[in-house]
């Protein structure tokens, strides 16, 4: 085993179909009705939030799902967060999952202090 391999891609890909949805919901405000077009107009800021978040942040809800659907309730960096993780995507190798369990740990922690 060389220590000079090539690192590897980070498993997880981060699909977005987010902008096709507001586009969809842009189009369709085009056409509302008075009564259609607030609930659109919420429909949109809210697609809108969701386009804006970074891919590190729904990393971060990936992980917290898989460790929530294993029953772990501790912080999501530590080692048996990082253990359930490879369990749970067995492509994913340490650094991979150390990376993650990180960012959704720092994903909670500013949420907490946003909060």
């Amino acid at each position: 085993m060389s220590m000079f391999r090539k690192p590897q891609p980070l498993a997880v890909l981060v699909l977005r179909d987010a902008p096709d949805v507001v586009a969809g919901l842009r189009r369709a405000l085009e056409s509302a009705t008075d009564a259609e077009r607030p609930g659109l107009e919420r429909a949109l800021a809210l697609a809108e939030d969701s386009a804006a978040r970074p891919d590190a942040e729904l990393r971060g809800r990936w992980v917290r799902q898989r460790l929530a659907a294993a029953g772990h309730e501790g912080p999501a960096d530590s080692v048996a967060a990082v253990k359930i993780l490879r369990a749970a995507e067995p492509g994913l190798t340490l650094l991979q999952a150390v990376t993650y369990a990180k960012e959704a740990e720092e994903a909670e922690a500013a949420e907490a202090a946003e909060a």
